[in-house]
Parts: C-alpha cells; sequence; structure tokens
C-alpha cells in the first residue's frame, strides 16, 4: 500500500469485526438505593448490561420482617419488598434503553411485574424492552434451593411468564435455563448438558400442552429461550460443551419440535464463569483461572456467549467490592477489544480434536437425555431424587478426587507454599454489608405499609389468590398487585396458601449415597463411640433461607460413612427447629452451614436459643464463607471450631469433630469432678 492511500482503503483492509457480547457485573446489596449507585457507577465504566442479584428472602418470597428474613437482608444482593424498591433501583436507568437480566426463579412472576411496572412509569413500552428473568425453577430443586412451591404449581408459574412475555413483552427472554449451578453442586459436563436440555424439554411440553396455548407461536416462544451456563477450568472440554449445547439444541429444535426457521433454533446463552473452583488460598490465582474459563466461551465463534459475566478474584473470601467488579469487567474489556478474536470466524472448526470430543459428548447426552426421558423427564426425575442423587454422588467423587490429590488445585493440594498475597493485605479485602441495613428494612416496608391503600391491596390479593386457583396466567394480576402496593411477602404468602409450600426430601437422597471416607476418621469415630457408650450424634444444620446445600451435603455424607449418627433436614430452617431437633435426638454436636454471610446474627440466635433450652453444653460449630474477623466474633460466641473453603479435606474435618465432642466431654467430667469435690468438702 502506497504512502498516499487513503483512510477508507485502510478501513476495507481491515477485518470486519464481530459485535461484542454484553458485558455484565452480577451485582447487588444492601438496599435499591446503595444498589442503585453501584449498577449507574458499572454503566459509566463501561458496563453494557445489568446482572440483578436479589437477597434471599426476596429470592424466596418473604418481606424483610418475617422471622426466616432474619440476617438474611441485602447479604447476598439487594431486597427488593415492593414497587418502592424496584423504583429506586432503576432510578435515572432508562428501562427502554437497558438489557437487564434478573437471577431470580420462584418468585420470578412477581419481580418481572415489579420490573414492569416501573417501566411503565418511566413511559418504556413493554414490546421494546430488553432482558431475561431466569425463571428456572427445577434446577432449584436439585442445586440452589430459592424454590418455594412444589414442582407442578413452579412449572405453572414459569409458562405464565413465557406466554405473557411472548405475547406483550416479545423482546425479554422469559426464561434462562440454567446449568450454571448445576455445575456449581458437582455436575459432569454430561450431567449439565443433558439436565439443562431436559429442563427446556419439559418447560416448552408444557407450555405447548396448555389449551390456551396457539401452536403458531410455539417457534416465536422456542425461539427466545435462553440458556445460562458456567465455564469450568478444563477449558478444551468446555469449548466442545459449549458446540454440543449449541449442536443438540439445534438438534432438537427440528426433531422434537419441528422448527425450520435457523434463526429460532441459534443456542443464545449468557454465562458466569465458575466459582466453585475459585479458592480461599492463594486468592490472587482465581484471576487466572477467570481468564481461562472466559476464554473457554467466547473463542468459539460458534458457540460464543451472548452475554458474560465474570466473578471477582475474592468471592471464595466474601462479597467483592466495587473495584475487584470494575477488574473483571476490564478483563472482558481488553479481550473484545484489544485483541483480534471478534475479527475472525470460528477457529475451531475442522479440528480432529474439538470435532471428536464433541461427538463423544453428544452421544454421552443423548443417553442420559434417553434415561431421564424413561424416568418421566425432568420434573418427574426430580421428584423422585434421582437427579439429585446423581448429582451429591458426582460432587463427592470431586471432593474425593481433590482430597487424594489426583485433581490438583494449584495453592491448595499442591504448591502450597507461597508468597502472602499482598491482594489481602491492609484493610478488608471484601465488602460487608452493615447489620444496620436489616433494621432500616424492617422500617421502610413498615412505612410503606402505612402509606398505602388497603382496600386496593386487599382486592389485588384477592384477584391473585382467583387467578391462582382458577390457572388464569398469573402475571395480570401480579403487575396488577405490583401497582397496589403488595409486597413481596404478601405475594408469597397468598400463592403459599394456593400452592402449598416445598421441603425436598433430603435425607431419603443422601442415604444411597456414599462419600469414600477414610479408614482413619472411621478408626477414630469408633473409638469416641467406645467412650460415649453410644454412636456419637451429629444435628447438621442450614439454618435462614441460604439454599446452597452442597457442603451441608457432603459433611452429612462423610459423617455417616465415618460413623456418626447423622439428622440432616435440608434447608431453611429456623434456628428453634434446629435447636428441637438437637434436642430431639440427644446431639453430641451441632454442625450450621452458612454461606450467605448471615452467620453471625444466625449462630447468635442458635447460641441463644441452645442456653434457652438448657443445650449449652453441645458444642456449637460453623462451616462456609467466613472472615478471619467474623471467625473471631464467632469462636468469641462460644463456637467451638470455624471450618471454610480452605479446609478442603472433609475427613480432617470429621477429625475436628471427634475432637470437638472429645474437648466436651472433658470438660463435663471436669465440671462433673469438681463438684462432687466441692459436695465432698461441704459433707
Amino acid at each position: 500500500m502506497s504512502a498516499s492511500a487513503s483512510v477508507d482503503e485502510v478501513k476495507r483492509d481491515k477485518p470486519q469485526r464481530d459485535k461484542p457480547w454484553i458485558i455484565r457485573t452480577y451485582a447487588g446489596h444492601s438496599n435499591a438505593k446503595e444498589s442503585n449507585a453501584l449498577y449507574r457507577g458499572n454503566l459509566a465504566k463501561g458496563q453494557t448490561g445489568l446482572s440483578v442479584a436479589f437477597d434471599l428472602p426476596t429470592q424466596t418470597g418473604y418481606d424483610p420482617d418475617h422471622e426466616l428474613a432474619r440476617g438474611e437482608v441485602g447479604k447476598v444482593g439487594v431486597s427488593i419488598a415492593h414497587l418502592g424498591d424496584m423504583r429506586t433501583l432503576f432510578d435515572q436507568i432508562p428501562l427502554q434503553q437497558m438489557n437487564t437480566s434478573m437471577t431470580i426463579n420462584a418468585t420470578a412472576p412477581w419481580l418481572l411485574s415489579l420490573y414492569l411496572a416501573v417501566a411503565e412509569e418511566q413511559g418504556a413500552p413493554f414490546s421494546g424492552l430488553q432482558g431475561t428473568t431466569q425463571n428456572d425453577i427445577i434446577k432449584e430443586y436439585l442445586s440452589r434451593g430459592t424454590y418455594v412451591f412444589p414442582p407442578a404449581p413452579s412449572l405453572r408459574l414459569t409458562k405464565d411468564v413465557i406466554l405473557f412475555t411472548t405475547k406483550e413483552v416479545p423482546k425479554w427472554n422469559p426464561m434462562n435455563v440454567c446449568s450454571y449451578h448445576l455445575q456449581e453442586a458437582g455436575a459432569t459436563p454430561v450431567q449439565e448438558l443433558s439436565y439443562a436440555l431436559a429442563i427446556a424439554i419439559a418447560v416448552l411440553d408444557t407450555v405447548r400442552d396448555d389449551p390456551d396455548f396457539d401452536p403458531e407461536s410455539f417457534p416465536e416462544v422456542f425461539g427466545r429461550i435462553s440458556f445460562f451456563v458456567n465455564a469450568g477450568l478444563r477449558f478444551v472440554t468446555e469449548i466442545c460443551k459449549m458446540r454440543a449445547f449449541s449442536e443438540l439444541w439445534d438438534e432438537i429444535a427440528q426433531e422434537r419440535y419441528g422448527i425450520d426457521d435457523p434463526k429460532k433454533r441459534i443456542f443464545r446463552y449468557g454465562v458466569q464463569v465458575n466459582s466453585l473452583g475459585l479458592t480461599e488460598q492463594q486468592p490472587e490465582n482465581n484471576v487466572h483461572r477467570i481468564l481461562i474459563e472466559m476464554l473457554a466461551v467466547t473463542l468459539s465463534k460458534r458457540a460464543r456467549a451472548r452475554a458474560v459475566q465474570l466473578p471477582a478474584w475474592n468471592e471464595a473470601l466474601g462479597l467483592p467490592r466495587p473495584w475487584d467488579q470494575q477488574w473483571s469487567m476490564r478483563m472482558q474489556q481488553i479481550l473484545a477489544f484489544e485483541t483480534d478474536l471478534l475479527e475472525y470466524d470460528d477457529i475451531f472448526d475442522g479440528s480432529k480434536v474439538i470435532d471428536a470430543k464433541v461427538e463423544a459428548l453428544k452421544v454421552e447426552t443423548r443417553a442420559e437425555l434417553e434415561r431421564i426421558g424413561g424416568i418421566g423427564g425432568a420434573v418427574a426425575a426430580v421428584e423422585t431424587g434421582a437427579l439429585k442423587r446423581s448429582l451429591v454422588e458426582s460432587n463427592a467423587r470431586r471432593i474425593s478426587a481433590i482430597e487424594a490429590g489426583d485433581q490438583i488445585v494449584v495453592g491448595v493440594n499442591k504448591w502450597q507454599q507461597g508468597e502472602p498475597s499482598p491482594l489481602t493485605a491492609g484493610e478488608g479485602a471484601i465488602f460487608t454489608v452493615s447489620e444496620t441495613v436489616e433494621m432500616e428494612a424492617e422500617a421502610r416496608i413498615r412505612e410503606w405499609r402505612t402509606k398505602r391503600d388497603d382496600a386496593a391491596v386487599g382486592k389485588a390479593l384477592e384477584e391473585l389468590e382467583a387467578a391462582a386457583r382458577s390457572g388464569a396466567n398469573i402475571m395480570p394480576v401480579s403487575i396488577a398487585a405490583a401497582k397496589a402496593g403488595v409486597t413481596t411477602g404478601e405475594w408469597g404468602q397468598r400463592l403459599r396458601e394456593v400452592f402449598g409450600e416445598y421441603r425436598a426430601p433430603t435425607g431419603v437422597t443422601l442415604q444411597t449415597v456414599s462419600s469414600g471416607a477414610a479408614e482413619e476418621a472411621k478408626l477414630l469415630i469408633a473409638d469416641l463411640g467406645e467412650r460415649l457408650g453410644e454412636q456419637p450424634r451429629l444435628v447438621v444444620g442450614k439454618p435462614g433461607l441460604d439454599g446452597h446445600s452442597n457442603g451441608a451435603e457432603q459433611i452429612a455424607l462423610r459423617a455417616r460413612d465415618v460413623g456418626f449418627d447423622v439428622t440432616y433436614d435440608g434447608i431453611r430452617q429456623t434456628p428453634a427447629e434446629i435447636v428441637a431437633k438437637a434436642k430431639e435426638t440427644a446431639a453430641h454436636v451441632v454442625g450450621l452451614s452458612i454461606l450467605s454471610g448471615s452467620h453471625v446474627p444466625l449462630v447468635r440466635d442458635v447460641k441463644a436459643k441452645m442456653r434457652e433450652a438448657g443445650l449449652d453444653h453441645i458444642p456449637l460449630v460453623v462451616g462456609g464463607i467466613i472472615s478471619p474477623d467474623d471467625e473471631l466474633v464467632l469462636k468469641n460466641m462460644g463456637v467451638s471450631a470455624v471450618y471454610t473453603p480452605k479446609d478442603y479435606v472433609i475427613d480432617t474435618i470429621m477429625i475436628g469433630l471427634c475432637k470437638v465432642v472429645e474437648r466436651s466431654i472433658d470438660k463435663t467430667n471436669r465440671t462433673a469432678g469438681a463438684a462432687k469435690d466441692e459436695a465432698a468438702q461441704v459433707y
């Protein structure tokens, strides 16, 4: 090219760049006002879409002043209790121009109704709104635990959202089939593929079989279903998994549903890369892990994510700060805008290695889908516990491989020695939510209730109940309820009265699973049993609304296999229920699993109720994502031991539980001996 070549000629010679994916961070905390400021700050830094994290009371249909919301308000996301909160959350954010993803499932119809009511206030027509409600309730029974109602009515609510949005909000993705949390619960690539596709099939069949459904609109319904996936560190496998997902989805579209339009058959997905593999030890290594995982879902053009959100390097320690989220966002921006990735077609097309692995994944996935179909489909497989058992078994194998060193985790089970991380030096390396957030939320919702029209609220709730009982679409009456001032807890409670509340058959699920316990731990527990004169008894409790039960399940499994008599009644227990169970079983030790950051207030409540019940002599241990400062707080409360993600060898935890019980016995004996000596002296 000559020196006099025109600017236009230079532009023509440059490759055409693809449009980058939507860049998001998963964010929300405390209250709507603080989260709004965080969102506007992230958008100013170059974020191109929003991904809203809701707190656990919002996700499970409780108001901030409900007993089960204790300690959970604003912890893992933002508290949204009514229209006023949603209005504040999106203040100065034009919804007509925004692409908003909401990670919400059991209460998805309600949060979408609040969002639509705010959009209407802003003058944004429903037809132009773009975004996604996760709305995948089936995987909640398998992995994340934020279910409310039984599977059948829950599936009906998912269907209602799909039918409503297809007609009224046509650019909205009404469901994000979510395999992300399946991988977090231990799913293999084949399980992630097959379970997610089985869930999509169950939902689509439910929509298609609705008597009021117009079959002509089915291709549109199919085309709006999106997926939310996970990408782990097995880089080549993850690339192949995404290509297999795309090809299998196209296959299902044509062969099962007869969809001819190629545009409606496109596999559309967003991704958050793996958080399960982030480590508390040497947390700076998490930056490299996140980058490698992001590459797995962006390098292959035919299987590239439509939206990407990345965890922060310190999420194994606690909530990330705005700077930490910015760091992850910059990682995306550098890949999208500084490299030449988006200038080329798929760089893996024609690779024999990739093609062979994709085909192998597809063959195994088809076989697993056939097995699930033989059970009766995804819902039946959930209700029988078949899928949950498989996930627990896979997770147990993963943990055993890490414990044995067969699966290397740098800084954890190999190359543990290293320089102290400067990232964790100085001030706290995580964001903490003030305990005043909950009190302020309670005050705000009480004020909200005093200022609304009670008659209008009552009428809206009656119409909500009538629609729920009649089978009418829940969305129009939910939007009307949002405008009337109904709260999240009131919406959830009225539907609980109609549909009932689901309790998972956790104990039955775990009875048939083996954890692969080590002999050393078994021998120590056997010795402890001889000393006690009976089998040691452990109560595993999940207080509050934290539904991430993977850790509690694996502890319960291993404790049973080493010789404890274990009681584990699943998620969402009140402190009073846990203490009652400890009393009923005459427990020798109580273990709490809390991953939502609400460990301090919940442990405080449990300890208080143990004292009231005369059980203060029973040792209490706690596991979760707990900072060193909070560990000191818990031990000052009387907690005997604290376990965090760095304690990855479960048999070591079992040995620790054994020693905790032994110390408790010694203390009791010393106290009894002192009392006996004192009595003898008095005599």
